[in-house]
């Protein structure tokens, strides 16, 4: 293998190495917590852990494929991306599969799909894609902001036709990240910013549940058996597990006492059976993975490269962020699971595709830095040999025999 090719497959091993203990952990963690409800409801306690482990098999292999394809290979891919899930998430509330009141799911007999997982990355190729080819007009009021605005609300707001506003939070987060590091002004980040706050309070006080949920968020204990059911239920779980936990697989709140134990609040369950040390692993784990994303994005080696790298690290490190307050009642619930821990197959292998990406960018900013560095090297090298160089003075010449 040639030297390019060795450094290309390595890419940054510490954030390939970040987000493989992520992923064994959150294996662990989805085998320890979906047992009881998989006997329950399909009297297989493997149920949930064989289906993940097929996921992240998938997502595996789509991950070392992409950290080994040239990102910058992609365009001609992200238009057909984009328009193919834009269609998926039109069609999904119409013939979806539904679940506690919404649909969010497609059926094809044992597989499930979920659109707005593969939206997310679709649309962090595109936002990227578009924001790059719209060059220094993306800091222009009617050329640049309000054509990144449009497509922003319109990505928002198919994801709210599914009633799932964790999800068109995070979308959000990851456009205008997408934004920032394609150099649009900071007036108009601000300005978005308000924007959205307002669209989501608005949208929140609409829904009498999302309402509910803010109302519960600031005392959950005033109805521990109604709406604060599970936020009580989490705190519970994070609290008897003290500093280090009651042991893996010993946990009783999995045990049908905490709704969503396997998915959303798959964090209660670290915090019960590993206590503060394995929550704070599962953090700083979370918080690495961001320095060395964000890390990737500043060393891109194009503009491309620097916006999809920041899209997809605010992706994963945001819904991180979001999920964590979310299951420690910092934020009222909004449904989103844990990137790599959480139960769920278009979760796990969509967020192994992008982070397979995000090595192919940071591979190929590692190489430029690398020939750089070399070019530099190589001109002061020959500087040196210039002016080492001995040049005959008047005297030896002088001297030189006729």
């Amino acid at each position: 293998m040639s030297e390019e090719a060795v450094r290309t497959a390595h890419g940054d091993r510490w954030l390939l190495l970040v987000t493989v203990l992520l992923l064994a952990a959150g294996l662990v963690m989805v085998l320890s917590a979906s047992q009881a409800l998989a006997y329950v409801e399909h009297r297989a306690p493997l149920y949930y852990f064989e289906r993940q482990l097929a996921s992240v098999g998938l997502g595996g292999a789509a991950m070392v494929v992409l950290m080994r394809v040239d990102y910058r290979h992609l365009p001609p891919l992200i238009v057909p991306g984009a328009a193919m899930a834009t269609v998926l998430l039109v069609l999904v509330p119409l013939v979806g599969v539904q679940s506690n009141g919404a649909r969010r799911w497609f059926a094809i007999g044992s597989l499930v799909v979920q659109p707005t997982e593969l939206a997310k990355l679709a649309f962090a190729l595109f936002i990227s894609y578009w924001l790059v080819r719209r060059g220094p007009r993306l800091r222009e009021w009617k050329a640049g902001f309000v054509p990144f605005a449009v497509l922003l609300g319109g990505a928002v707001g198919l994801v709210l036709l599914e009633k799932d506003l964790g999800t068109s939070v995070i979308i959000a987060a990851i456009l205008v990240s997408a934004y920032f590091a394609g150099g649009g002004r900071k007036r108009y980040l601000a300005v978005l910013v308000l924007g959205l706050a307002v669209v989501f309070l608005a949208v929140v006080l609409y829904e009498p549940y999302r309402a509910a949920r803010l109302v519960t968020f600031t005392n959950p204990f005033a109805d521990p058996l109604g709406a604060g059911f599970q936020s009580t239920q989490a705190i519970y779980a994070l609290g008897s597990g003290g500093a280090f936990g009651v042991g893996l697989g010993h946990s009783v709140q999995k045990f049908l006492w905490l709704p969503e134990a396997h998915t959303d609040f798959i964090f209660a369950i670290v915090g019960e059976e590993t206590g503060l040390a394995g929550t704070t692993a599962i953090l700083a784990g979370f918080v690495f993975f961001a320095v060395r994303g964000y890390r990737a994005a500043l060393r891109a080696p194009d503009a491309l490269g620097r916006v999809l790298a920041t899209a997809i690290t605010t992706w994963i490190a945001f819904q991180a962020l979001v999920n964590m307050a979310t299951v420690t009642d910092t934020l009222p619930i909004t449904g989103v699971p844990l990137p790599l821990i959480s139960y769920g197959g278009t979760s796990v292998a969509t967020s192994l595709a992008a982070i397979g990406i995000l090595l192919s960018i940071a591979s190929r900013g590692r190489q430029s830095l690398l020939d750089s560095s070399r070019r530099s090297d190589a001109a002061l090298d020959l500087g040196r040999r210039d002016w080492r160089s001995p040049l005959p003075s008047a005297r030896r010449r002088a001297s030189v025999p006729r």
